[in-house]
């Protein structure tokens, strides 16, 4: 059985029935053969300073020779760090992952001298809802939004220059933070350095740098080894992982990929934190993605429920036939 990716059944899922998987059909994440691996998946490219990060979805769609490409979350030409890269199919997966919390450490740059404590003091008020207006170099609309600070951790003082990391919501603009900041001190600040560690469940200890790409393509292309390619590459599967999960039985996967929505019929584990008006990512008994759609109950509900609609399906993931036509096949009797 291939690595587990929804996670350990027991612990955070209703069953509500018992059910096998057939092994002629589908395939485990980690086991699809390397052009379909490559295809359905991501990487996590650890974006230098000086390129956008159109360039770098550019660059990774060159290396790998696909055609479509696409990233979760800009970073401006300056700032470096965690940039999502998706590939091919993967890329229905970007509009779902875009408002994911982000994470950042940033050098702030005072234009007078403040004490420690006062620096602290002032940081900590801007935690929580705040008001934002795009700075200038912004290409977006300057108008005035509210964002949310979920925690500011001061790093290291250094004289007027400030080393702090910040959790906050998708679309919150640092620089602003920082000058925001040295206002309210009296001082003045600006945003010196900047780089994104965190974006959702995206992590720098997940990060290749576009090198490494590029290594690992030609090992496989000039030399048949897949293994390093396999690491830099991971499966899309992994890009929902924090995502409320239903796990499906084999019979029900093929209509979901012609269009129709889940049946409770269908469901074998459904997990805990799924919530009614909410995504959620279906799963096969294999670990593959299926589809996301917006749950229409609650977990205990659908693990209760003999019948009626459970999700609604938003994007499908897998291609049709993957699965047999048990829908068809029951319609003709």
């Amino acid at each position: 059985m291939g690595k587990s990716i929804i996670g350990e059944v027991e612990d955070s899922f209703y069953v509500r029935e018992e059910a096998k998987t057939d092994e002629s059909y589908g395939c485990y994440p980690y086991k699809r053969p390397i052009e379909e691996y490559i295809r359905k998946g991501f990487v996590c490219i650890d974006k230098p300073m000086g390129p956008s990060s159109h360039e770098v979805v550019v660059w990774v769609r060159r290396i790998l020779n696909v055609k479509k490409t696409g990233h979760a979350g800009t970073l401006d030409p300056r700032v470096t760090g965690v940039l999502p890269v998706f590939i091919e199919d993967a890329t229905k997966l970007v509009r779902f992952l875009q408002g994911s919390e982000k994470e950042y450490v940033t050098l702030m740059r005072l234009h007078s001298d403040a004490s420690e404590v006062e620096i602290v003091k002032t940081l900590n008020k801007f935690v929580g809802k705040i008001y934002q207006r795009p700075p200038l170099k912004s290409a977006v609309k300057k108008r005035l939004r509210i964002r949310e600070i979920y925690g500011i951790d001061v790093l290291e003082i250094d004289g007027r220059d400030v080393l702090f990391k910040v959790r906050c919501e998708a679309g919150t603009y640092i620089r602003k933070l920082c000058t925001d900041a040295g206002e309210v001190m009296g001082k003045g600040a600006h945003m010196q350095e900047l780089r994104r560690t965190k974006t959702g469940c995206f992590t720098e200890d997940m990060c290749y740098t576009l090198h490494d790409l590029l290594d690992a393509y030609v090992l496989w292309k000039e030399e048949g080894e897949e293994k390093y390619l396999r690491e830099v590459i991971k499966p899309m599967e992994l890009a929902v992982a924090r995502m409320p999960k239903i796990v499906i039985k084999d019979t029900a996967v093929n209509a979901i990929t012609y269009g129709a929505n889940l049946m409770a019929k269908g469901v074998v584990y459904v997990e805990k934190n799924v919530k009614a008006g909410k995504d959620v990512a279906i799963f096969t008994l294999k670990h593959e993605l299926v589809a996301i759609g917006k749950a229409l109950r609650n977990a205990e509900e659908i693990a209760r429920m003999n019948s009626g609609e459970v999700v609604d399906v938003a994007r499908v993931l897998m291609e049709r036939d993957v699965y047999p036509v048990a829908w068809a096949k029951k319609n003709k009797n």
